[in-house]
């Protein structure tokens, strides 16, 4: 086996075990924050900036409707609903003033994620195959090549453009999940997955005020409760 061949077949399991390994790897630890030196000409303005948060009240950063309340957003990151998820996040913040709106990814299952992976080894297989397979298959005892591949062989640069295509729209395929999940308090209030549609921005401003007053009823009953 040459060194092309052996490139070939190699690059492609490379990706496979290597995006298997970051699939299953922990994220790595956030770096510690550093606060950078600041020259001596610059100590009067800092000391200028830290003495103007004095003039402000405390009582107005633990207060508002949302205080104390989490969102969370959870959406399909490779379907382009980024956008989407921002605006409602803005819209939030700005209606329930203290509100901590946070916004993640939402996978797809596992099973397709692992088959997302398998795709781009498919993808250099077959490219492979088209190039070198006049190689490969005298190799793996065929004195002649299957008819496909010959089919492949008299386009070969249309054949290699195809493969390529289609298996990024395959893998795009299997990377979207298609959610946009919305929780209040780790409670789920709205679902792309059932309801099929996003949620406009009155209804999910309802739906996450209706959530912060039943979760104060019952932190209010709770509390009666204890005494």
């Amino acid at each position: 086996m040459d060194r092309a061949q052996i490139l070939l077949v190699g690059l492609p399991l490379f990706l496979f075990f290597s995006d298997v390994f970051h699939l299953f790897s922990p994220p790595p630890p956030k770096p510690a924050t550093t606060h950078p030196h600041h020259h001596q000409p610059n100590l009067q303005p800092i000391t200028q900036q830290q003495q103007q948060p004095s003039l402000e009240f405390p009582a107005q950063k633990t207060t508002g409707i949302g205080f104390g309340n989490t969102v969370s957003i959870d959406f399909c990151s490779s379907c382009s609903y980024k956008g989407t998820a921002v605006t409602m996040k803005n819209m939030l913040e700005s209606q329930f003033p203290g509100m901590n709106v946070a916004l993640a990814n939402y996978p797809p299952p596992l099973p397709k994620r692992l088959l997302s992976k398998v795709v781009p080894v498919v993808q250099f297989g077959v490219i492979g195959v088209i190039v070198a397979g006049d190689q490969i298959f005298p190799r793996l005892g065929l004195a002649a090549p299957p008819q496909w591949y010959n089919s492949l062989r008299a386009n070969k640069f249309g054949s290699m453009a195809s493969t390529w295509l289609l298996g990024n729209f395959l893998q795009s395929f299997l990377q979207s999940s298609g959610a946009f999940e919305v929780y209040c308090n780790g409670e789920l209030v709205f679902s792309k997955l059932k309801e099929n549609r996003f949620p406009g921005e009155i209804e999910l401003k309802e739906l996450v005020s209706r959530r912060i007053a039943n979760s104060r009823v019952i932190d209010g009953l709770n509390n009666g409760g204890n005494w």
